[in-house]
């Protein structure tokens, strides 16, 4: 029986993936599990692996076509068996060429009000189209079945000289890097912010860490660092607050039974969140491993679909950077992101006396439809308490 490859969806809102490179030629042999294509959504570039043991056959896109979420692009197949015809593959709108077509035929207005039936286009690239005063139907797509995407959308735009002016030098920028500036846009206007700020002495974070680091108490081959340290104390405190690691969706909020930490880091042309799956449950020297093999993975271009999938709250550590203090957009559906500022040596209060003591800043952003003022600043108050005692707090 032939099996389907689909373009994968690794997060709610992907509407498309842009396919980079197959791993594997029409006709060999894959087996499953191994690396089979590469794509590039928003958050990074993604290695996909094979779903079945087979041969590759009825390859459809090829390399630089952006595609719909779960078109099919390729079948594995047992040997001597032929793909499935290709009038049964999906179109941009998820649905075969004929179911659109009945579509159209029973709600004709509907399809005038839109585009004409026989026009394929992505749900992305429609709405930027409708945006940009663009006229679908002189467009001619480049996509799978000629469909039209965001790229040939904004292709027709600069041609038509509704462009912005640019001078010839500016460089184009990468898929990664537009679609991010599209949805950290999206998020900005469309989630309400508000932001709740605390120093935190993390003198005893670093005591803790470097103890553990000197006794060789953490993996023989990683030694945790205090994003690691950071990452198992947010995680075991967000235990206490279920509305911090939950997700707005449906005009509601809905728990999630699992905690796993996003972090950002910063790659060539964007940043990624790779997941630090159940964080709450693993000790600090599963953390610094999972931490360690993403991070690799992520500024090798090199991430893999579960690397990204599942996110409950993000940290965004700039202190390796020397920044003080920022905040930082959240990533819907996710609840809130916390920002953390670099641990510098400040005079500060102790006992009523002036004394230089190591403080960080901790900056968080909430998403209000979820979180009240109160709700946030009693989890970043238990936060500082567990940096500021993180003994048992930080398992091995």
């Amino acid at each position: 029986m032939a099996i389907s490859v689909v373009m994968p969806a690794l997060e709610m809102a992907q509407e498309t993936g842009k396919l980079l490179a197959w791993r594997k030629k029409e006709g060999e042999v894959v087996t499953k599990g191994e690396p089979l294509l590469e794509i590039e959504t928003d958050k990074a570039v993604v290695e996909i692996e094979a779903p079945s043991d087979g041969i590759l056959a009825g390859i459809k896109s090829h390399e630089g076509a952006v595609v719909p979420v779960g078109e099919t692009i390729a079948w594995i197949v047992a040997p001597g068996e032929q793909p499935p015809a290709s009038s049964a593959i999906a179109t941009p709108t998820g649905r075969t060429k004929q179911e659109p077509a009945k579509a159209a035929a029973a709600a004709p207005s509907a399809a005038v009000a839109t585009a004409p039936a026989s026009i394929l286009i992505s749900p992305k690239a429609r709405r930027l189209a409708k945006e940009q005063g663009i006229d679908i139907a002189g467009l001619r797509g480049s996509g799978p079945d000629g469909a039209i995407t965001t790229e040939d959308v904004l292709a027709a735009k600069q041609s038509s000289g509704a462009a912005p002016k640019s001078t010839p030098t500016s460089p184009a920028l990468s898929t990664m890097a537009r679609l991010m500036a599209e949805r950290t846009t999206k998020s900005w206007t469309t989630v309400p912010h508000f932001f709740v700020v605390r120093d935190v002495d993390a003198g005893a974070l670093l005591d803790s860490q470097k103890r553990i680091k000197a006794q060789g108490q953490s993996s023989p081959s990683v030694s945790p660092t205090i994003t690691d340290c950071l990452i198992s104390l947010v995680a075991r405190v967000l235990e206490r607050h279920p509305v911090m690691n939950a997700t707005w969706a449906n005009e509601a909020v809905r728990p999630n039974s699992s905690i796993n930490i996003s972090l950002a880091i910063a790659v060539n042309d964007g940043v990624v969140a790779p997941v630090i799956q159940n964080a709450n449950k693993a000790t600090l020297a599963e953390i610094a491993t999972q931490r360690a093999a993403v991070t690799e993975r992520a500024r090798a271009g090199r991430l893999v679909p579960v690397d990204l999938s599942g996110g409950t709250f993000t940290i965004s550590n700039l202190g390796m950077y020397k920044v003080d203090a920022f905040t930082a957009i959240i990533t819907p559906p996710q609840a809130a992101v916390l920002a953390v500022g670099a641990v510098s040596d400040r005079v500060v209060a102790v006992d009523g006396k002036p004394a230089v003591r190591p403080v960080m800043t901790l900056s968080l952003s909430s998403d209000h439809r979820l979180i009240d003022g109160a709700r946030a600043a009693a989890f970043l108050n238990d936060l500082v308490d567990a940096i500021r005692k993180p003994q048992g707090l930080l398992p091995l």
